[in-house]
C-alpha cells in the first residue's frame, strides 16, 4: 500500500453526459480520500467508447466540477488522445504470448459458452490456439489462467474471483476497433503513476481483470477502494438516463451534503449553511473511510 506522501487518486468520468449525483459521489470520495493525505488528484474524461460521447459534455462536467470546488493536478488526460500508446500494449502482450486474435461473434459466444459469466456468457476458448480455417480476426483477447485473484478492497475487504470461471479469456480491442475500458484503464492510471484507485461498487468485478493485467505488464497494483452505489427509483444503479438525480446548478451545496451523507459523513449544522467550496474543504479534513456503507441505496432515503 503506497505511504500517504505518495498517494495519486484521480477520477474519470464519461462524457456522456452532464455530472450526476452518482459521478459526484465517485469524485468526493476520490477527492478527499486523496487530498486528505496530501495527494494529488488526478482527472481523466474516459472517452474511448467514441460512439456513446456526447459533444460539449467534457467541457459542461469540468465547469460543473470546478463549481463544486474541486482542484486537480495537471492537464486533463483524454483517452481518445492515447490510441498509439494502447496499441503499443497490446504488441507488448502480443509479444509475450498472451494476447490472441479471436473471431467469434457474440452470438456464436452465446451458443457455445460452457457456462454463464458474471457478466454474460463466459469465453469457450474456441479461437486461444489459433483461428479455425475460414475465420478472420474481429477481436483480440487476453489469455486467463486457471487460478484465483485476491484482492483487499478499501471497504468491502477481501474479494476473490476465480477468472477462468467468470469471464474466461477477455477483450482487449473489440471487433469495432474500439479499445477495451480494462485495457486503456490500467494502462493509463499506469503512465500517470495512479496508485488509489476509488470508485463504485459496480466496478469491483473487474478488479481482477484489471490486477491481473498489472501482473501481465510487471507492475505493482493500486490499491483499491470501491463506494457503495447510488440507485436510482428501480433500484438499478443511478444514470444520466435518471433526470431525478441531475444536478441542480442552484443547489450546489445540497448535492454536496447529500453526496457526503450518502457516504456516511456527519456534516455539522454550521458547515451545512457555510458555501459550496467550504463544504468541500471541510470534507476534505474530515473525511472518515471507516464511516462509509458497503450498501447501496437511493439518495431520496438519505
Amino acid at each position: 500500500m503506497p505511504t500517504h506522501a505518495e498517494i495519486i487518486g484521480r477520477f474519470a468520468p464519461s462524457p456522456t453526459g452532464p455530472l450526476h449525483f452518482g459521478s459526484l459521489v465517485a469524485a468526493v470520495g476520490s477527492y478527499c480520500l486523496a487530498r486528505k493525505v496530501g495527494g494529488k488528484w488526478l482527472l481523466r474524461m474516459e472517452d474511448i467508447d467514441t460512439p456513446r460521447v456526447v459533444a460539449g459534455a467534457d467541457d459542461e462536467i469540468l465547469r460543473e466540477l470546478e463549481a463544486f470546488g474541486f482542484e486537480w493536478d495537471g492537464d486533463v488526460l483524454y483517452q481518445s488522445h492515447r490510441f498509439e500508446r494502447y496499441d503499443e500494449v497490446l504488441g507488448q502482450l502480443r509479444g509475450k504470448g498472451l494476447l490472441f486474435d479471436c473471431g467469434c461473434t457474440r452470438k456464436e459466444i452465446l451458443a457455445s459458452a460452457p457456462h454463464p459469466g458474471e457478466e454474460g456468457p463466459r469465453y469457450p476458448g474456441t479461437c486461444r490456439q489459433g483461428l479455425p480455417p475460414g475465420r478472420h480476426p474481429r477481436s483480440q483477447r487476453l489469455q486467463v489462467p486457471e487460478r484465483l485473484f485476491c484482492f483487499t478492497d478499501g471497504i468491502f475487504g477481501g474479494i476473490e474471483q476465480h477468472l477462468a470461471d467468470a469471464v474466461g479469456d477477455f477483450v482487449l480491442k473489440r471487433a469495432d476497433g474500439i479499445f477495451a475500458y480494462q485495457l486503456a484503464v490500467v494502462v493509463d492510471d499506469i503512465d500517470y503513476g495512479v496508485n488509489q484507485v476509488v470508485r463504485g461498487a459496480d466496478l469491483l468485478s473487474s478488479t481482477a481483470r484489471q490486477i491481473y493485467l498489472y501482473a501481465c505488464l510487471d507492475k505493482a497494483q493500486p490499491q483499491y477502494i470501491h463506494l457503495p452505489i447510488a440507485l436510482g427509483q428501480n433500484d438499478e444503479k443511478l444514470s444520466k438516463r435518471h433526470g431525478d438525480f441531475g444536478l441542480d446548478p442552484a443547489d450546489r451545496s445540497i448535492s454536496l451534503l447529500r453526496s457526503l451523507r450518502f457516504l456516511g459523513q456527519s456534516v455539522p449544522e454550521e458547515v451545512a449553511k457555510a458555501p459550496t467550496q467550504e463544504i468541500l474543504q471541510w470534507a476534505v479534513l474530515n473525511f472518515d473511510i471507516k464511516l462509509v456503507s458497503q450498501r447501496s441505496s437511493r439518495p431520496d432515503t438519505l
